[in-house]
């Protein structure tokens, strides 16, 4: 008996130091191919809000299969965006994004398409860019998206730390439900074709 015992505990020693070793790999020597499943994504995107500061006292963050918190966003217009009450019945895939960042850039084709496709009667896109305005503007006066754009400053309790992402890890795409909850968390660019399968199935 003891010797079972013992057989098992070596077992889930294996286990979680296999476990432990997977997310070390993660953080040395990036995802790859992990990211590109479901199972993938939700490691490690718990991963990073393990390993993150939590959010300042009265900011709360938004946590898969729970509604969004509410909170308000400003677009580039200067209005204000309730969300996720803006979009209330409807499911929405807010991307988070910032002009310097290069995987963000190379992804916005992708859900300029999507969004097209979706019109108004399917899932709404919504950017929020953690940037300068300025630089968004210039940005999008080159390179422009018929999506609505929200910005706001990067930090502590900035959108993305709202919508999950404490670590700032860009792009962050969040699908939210009709109901208001967060239904997906993606970190990572989208490849040509990918959003359809990602947001509506």
């Amino acid at each position: 008996m003891k010797r079972l015992g013992g057989t098992l505990g070596i077992v889930a020693v294996a286990l979680v130091a296999g476990g432990l070793g997977v997310l070390a790999s993660l953080f040395v020597s990036g995802p790859g191919p992990l990211l590109g499943t479901e199972a993938g994504q939700r490691l490690y995107n718990d991963a990073l809000v393990a390993a993150a500061e939590p959010p300042p006292t009265g900011v709360t963050m938004a946590r898969r299969g729970e509604p969004v918190p509410r909170f308000e966003i400003a677009l580039l217009d200067g209005s204000r965006l309730p969300l996720p009450d803006a979009y209330a019945g409807r499911p929405v895939l807010v991307n988070l994004w910032a002009s310097w960042c290069a995987p963000c850039i190379e992804e916005m084709p992708e859900l300029e398409r999507f969004a097209r496709e979706q019109g108004a009667d399917g899932v709404q896109v919504l950017g929020i860019a953690l940037d300068d305005a300025d630089a968004v503007q210039a940005f999008l006066a080159r390179i422009p998206v018929t999506y609505p754009i929200a910005i706001d400053a990067p930090g502590p309790a900035d959108a993305g730390v709202r919508l999950g992402n404490p670590r700032g890890v860009l792009p962050y795409t969040v699908l939210i439900d009709a109901q208001g909850r967060v239904r997906k968390q993606r970190i990572g660019p989208f490849a040509h074709g990918e959003t359809e399968d990602w947001a509506t199935r």
